[in-house]
């Protein structure tokens, strides 16, 4: 039976009282970090504090940009106390998505991943959804709340992120909430946060990947080596799909001992998040959506596969699996576009 958005409000609600302190876990993105803004407004005057904590390291120079610009306080999880702490809320993830959430019992979950299989009290998954921002509107739309403009703003900038400005996978819902935030937001703020995604440390690396880049058949590989941040190879995907008659991108380097790989394609007919795991997910943690996907490789998992010290060897490696299993699936005359390969990892794309 669907719920209407007041009943699930209510429920939710249900799960908290005055005494309560509140943690709200998240990997941080812009989804999540906007997602655990409009968690803490719902819980004004309900609770008695609410903290925001984020297990990852904020380096995204546009994520650092929306904790500043909209002031959002942020506590890293390793100076958690659990005991101090009534009630727990974990929004945009799901505890199999990280070993660092099984520190905590979740109270609560708000998602729009794929379901994994773990429950909570309240749990409100959808993963039809383009935005768990989306879902969070619907909350403080039921609640008659009228959002502040740094929380608009928020909320506004994940859903266009999440969707990629509606590119990517989105529903009526999705269009319906950015309508609504649009009347309240700051889009000086929000052109600032979307802006930000560059750092003078990052722009050597686009020389690397011009230099080494492998292009056949509208497919672009590039290897960039060790790279001081993972969210550089997100970058140079994003780049060279830009680029004319570019299909498909597919962007790597070696960070904190992990091999990262990253993918983007147009969205015809592909599926970057099937590609991703039917390659990589044998070898450690793969999936993603149509258009967009990632995976993460312990490098001691590639000892008996390839020297990752030697970049051209590496990359080779890389277009082999990767070409092998659409041969494969060629064979089989079936697409990359099966539903049951849509199996998003959290986390910045």
């Amino acid at each position: 039976m669907k719920l209407s958005a007041s009943e699930r409000l209510r429920r939710f609600y249900s799960q908290f009282s005055g005494s309560d302190h509140v943690l709200i876990l998240i990997n941080a993105d812009p989804d999540a970090i906007a997602s655990a803004m409009a968690v803490k407004r719902l819980l004004w005057r309900k609770v008695a504090s609410v903290t925001i904590s984020n297990i990852n390291v904020i380096k995204r120079p546009d994520n650092v940009a929306m904790v500043r610009l909209l002031g959002v306080r942020l506590t890293h999880v390793d100076e958690i106390r659990e005991e101090n702490h009534t009630r727990v809320v974990l929004v945009d993830s799901q505890p199999a998505h990280n070993e660092l959430f099984s520190r905590f019992r979740m109270d609560v979950i708000i998602d729009h991943h794929p379901k994994t299989g773990e429950d909570a009290p309240f749990s409100d998954i959808r993963p039809d959804y383009g935005a768990n921002s989306t879902i969070l509107t619907e909350y403080l739309r039921a609640a008659r709340i009228k959002p502040s403009a740094k929380l608009a703003t928020g909320l506004f900038h994940a859903i266009k992120t999440d969707t990629r400005n509606f590119e990517r996978q989105a529903q009526i819902e999705d269009v319906r909430a950015f309508q609504f935030l649009f009347k309240y937001t700051n889009t000086t703020l929000a052109r600032k946060i979307e802006q930000a995604d560059l750092r003078l440390d990052f722009l050597k690396y686009f020389r690397i990947g011009l230099e080494a880049m492998r292009m056949h058949r509208g497919r672009v590989f590039v290897h960039l080596g060790p790279v001081i941040n993972p969210d550089v190879c997100v970058l140079l995907a994003d780049f060279f799909m830009r680029v004319n008659p570019v299909t498909w991108s597919i962007v790597s380097g070696i960070c904190d001992g992990t091999l990262i790989l990253i993918f983007r394609n147009d969205g015809i007919r592909k599926n970057a998040g099937n590609v991703a795991r039917k390659s990589f997910c044998q070898l450690g943690s793969a999936g993603g959506h149509k258009s967009m996907a990632r995976a993460e490789i312990p490098l001691e998992a590639l000892k008996n596969e390839v020297d990752h010290t030697d970049d051209r060897q590496l990359l080779e490696w890389v277009i082999r699996r990767i070409e092998k299993k659409h041969s494969a699936a060629a064979r089989k005359n079936c697409t990359p576009d099966d539903p049951d390969a849509h199996c998003p990892m959290p986390g910045n794309y």
